[in-house]
């Protein structure tokens, strides 16, 4: 996993560390004492951080390990993401049982559609299900506030139930505030038949799938056709109903997927000369890095860029499993990167049908070499939600 690998002894401490690059990096430390446990961390800059740690001692408190420390694994690495990622498989290869202690990862809110219940429902969670489960899930959101707000809200546009218990409909239920405000097809009571809450539910899952798009269509469309018949009261309550979608649709992040089709293309800054850094994400579960060079070699010289790009993708290894935690665990970390203030690095999502923006791609590679600014979110709500 750490692909570079130095022995020590305190007698040629110096030739050890003008060895080690001082640039950023994760990196091992290893001791010949059976019992003795490795020191794994990540640094902005690798010599410096061991001649502090293997340096001779100082008269101060700092952790010195100079006289345990036999040999150092490390790899050098171009980006603060790649640091983490990179942190977190090595933690989890060297301390399997202790190792989401030592990260303190905190698991990406998620938005549940609860398909295996009779009567479906959405809820926010921060759990993924059993493998094979019929269940949805959404995200990752950048907080539980986040996501409940907007669970609340997309609902007040369906009658999707909001209760959170098994139903077991009887027609003398009285009911809930919900169903008395029309706001609810009221399956407890039978106040409609499965068939229709199914329909419902239909609506509510195409909503979250493409973030809004199939909703702000239908309605659309009943205005323009009411508009097209001289209904205009009703023209422009469908059109004052679209206004109120907007800032609904506006709290949507970029990010947000549903996770089973959560596909995109990470751009980092790359440790290796002229180059840049892939990462692939695929339902959540990230891979990578790998590398790609800004300029071709004398092979692919004849090929354009978005042909270079789509080859070299093609090479990524695809995951050997994916499980439900190392998911949690994936989308925790891609969570902590989209969502900093200041961020290295872009990301480009697949469309509904797996393809990527390779233009967009093409010129994200550009700005990512150069240190430049990312370009805006590439979706536009003015563009999805228009007026008449």
């Amino acid at each position: 996993m750490l692909t570079e690998r130095l022995e020590f002894t305190p007698e040629r401490d110096a030739e050890v560390f003008a060895s080690a690059p001082a640039a950023p990096a994760v990196f091992l430390l290893r001791s010949d004492e059976p019992q003795a446990e490795p020191y794994v961390s990540k640094t902005a800059n690798l010599r410096r951080r061991l001649q502090r740690l293997l340096g001779p001692p100082e008269l101060t408190r700092r952790l010195n390990l100079r006289d345990r420390v036999r040999s150092i694994e490390y790899t050098a690495t171009g980006s603060d993401f790649e640091s983490g990622f990179l942190l977190y498989r090595t933690l989890r290869s060297t301390f399997p049982k202790t190792y989401t202690d030592r990260l303190r990862l905190r698991f990406a809110p998620l938005l549940k559609l609860h398909l295996e219940n009779e009567y479906p429902r959405a809820s926010i969670t921060t759990r993924l299900g059993r493998s094979g489960g019929r269940s949805l899930y959404y995200g990752p959101f950048p907080s539980r506030t986040a996501a409940e707000k907007f669970a609340n809200d997309s609902l007040d546009f369906f009658k999707m139930r909001r209760c959170v218990d098994d139903l077991h409909p009887d027609p003398q239920f009285p009911g809930c505030i919900y169903s008395e405000m029309k706001m609810c097809l009221a399956p407890c009571f039978k106040g409609c038949t499965d068939a229709e809450y199914q329909v419902e539910v239909g609506k509510v899952q195409a909503y979250f799938d493409n973030s809004g798009d199939s909703l702000v269509r239908e309605i659309t469309g009943q205005r323009d056709q009411a508009s097209s018949s001289l209904d205009f009261e009703n023209a422009a309550a469908l059109h004052t109903k679209i206004e109120k979608l907007k800032p609904v649709l506006g709290q949507l992040p970029e990010i947000v997927h549903r996770i089973d089709q959560l596909t995109a293309i990470m751009v980092q800054p790359s440790a290796a000369p002229e180059s840049v850094a892939f990462f692939a994400v695929d339902g959540g579960f990230i891979t990578g890095p790998l590398t790609f060079p800004i300029q071709a070699t004398e092979h692919t010289k004849s090929q354009s860029m978005e042909s270079r790009v789509q080859s070299t993708l093609a090479t990524l290894a695809p995951a050997d499993s994916k499980t439900a935690l190392e998911t949690m665990e994936h989308l925790a970390l891609l969570k902590r990167w989209f969502y900093r203030s200041t961020r290295s690095g872009e990301i480009f999502f697949a469309d509904i049908k797996g393809g990527l923006p390779l233009r967009r791609l093409v010129r994200g590679i550009a700005r990512v070499y150069r240190g430049e600014k990312p370009e805006p979110a590439a979706a536009n709500l003015e563009d999805r939600v228009t007026g008449p």
